[in-house]
């Protein structure tokens, strides 16, 4: 359309003309006579924007999608760090249980021997290459440990200290093969030296040859001049097998440790040596036997049977 006078005057018409008719509406309300032309471009329209709406729809729904998404990762990372922060926790407590459990069994032990210990813990194993059995505990000078001083825990002999830092100390374990401690069998006192044999048996060589010995005797520490570096009456282990006697000086027995050596955490450095020899008194309580249960069978005779001196007919 041209830009005329004319064109000007209808444009200003047709606005007068709009403003009449929203007046006229807004006024009418339900009744308004423009009713039925508005529900006429219901009809032709509402289709249309229908569409519309449903090709706009799935985007608003998209973006509240990314939205919440992101509300709820940050929530599921929220309980993720919780349930982390909580087996960690967990976790953490069962150690701690678990290092009571040890220290309450240790000390009963330095109660019972009238050992005077210092309580460490393990933080090293010896390394590979070097082919020995040793582990490096956090107490060292500064702690008053030093060289030749019995190590053990709430289970037995667990070595001898080696070498002394000032806060951490070298123990060499009594299953390397370089380590030796004098034992004595509970009950018959016969004296022998053990051996360490990696991750077998300790070998003990008994002085005596002739020495009655059976599986399941119990050896302790004899103790070392001025107590070290082994103090007496410390658990070693139990008999597992006795080599026949061969007539010779000497007679070899393989004992299980007490200890497990590959499963230390809480030990002890004994720092004060007993006043008196435990002897066995350190040693654990045997177990009790397990009765065999005994069957009696009683025999009822049938009523058919015969009587003594009838025969059945």
């Amino acid at each position: 359309m041209r830009d005329t006078r004319e064109s000007r005057l209808l444009l200003v018409l047709l606005i007068a003309v709009a403003f009449a008719l929203i007046t006229v509406d807004i006024r009418g309300g339900q009744d308004s006579p423009v009713e039925g032309a508005r529900r006429a471009a219901a009809t032709v329209f509402g289709p249309i924007e229908n569409g519309v709406s449903s090709a706009v729809d799935p985007v608003g729904d998209a973006v509240s999608a990314v939205r919440d998404s992101g509300e709820r990762h940050d929530r599921l990372a929220v309980l993720e760090k919780e349930n982390a922060a909580l087996k960690a926790k967990l976790g953490s407590d069962d150690r701690n249980r678990s290092r009571l459990t040890q220290l309450d069994t240790m000390l009963k032990v330095a109660g019972e021997g009238q050992y005077g210990i210092k309580g460490a813990q393990v933080i090293a194993i010896g390394a590979a290459q070097s082919f020995s059995w040793t582990i490096t505990i956090d107490v060292g000078a500064n702690d008053g440990i030093k060289r030749d001083m019995t190590v053990l825990n709430g289970n037995g002999l667990v070595g001898r200290v080696t070498t002394v830092g000032p806060d951490a100390s070298t123990v060499l374990l009594a299953n390397d093969p370089d380590f030796t401690v004098g034992t004595r069998m509970e009950g018959n006192d016969e004296l022998g030296f053990a051996s360490g044999e990696g991750d077998g048996p300790l070998r003990v060589e008994l002085l005596n040859g002739k020495a009655e010995v059976h599986k399941g005797d119990r050896l302790v520490t004899f103790g070392s001049q001025s107590d070290k570096p082994f103090v007496p009456g410390v658990p070693v282990g139990v008999v597992s097998r006795v080599d026949p006697s061969g007539g010779g000086l000497t007679r070899t027995l393989y004992v299980t440790p007490y200890v497990n050596f590959t499963k230390l955490d809480i030990v002890g450095v004994v720092v004060e040596a007993p006043k008196k020899d435990p002897r066995d008194t350190v040693l654990p309580a045997k177990p009790k036997p397990t009765p065999t249960p005994t069957v009696t069978v009683t025999v009822t005779p049938s009523a058919n049977a015969p009587v003594d001196g009838q025969q059945q007919q």
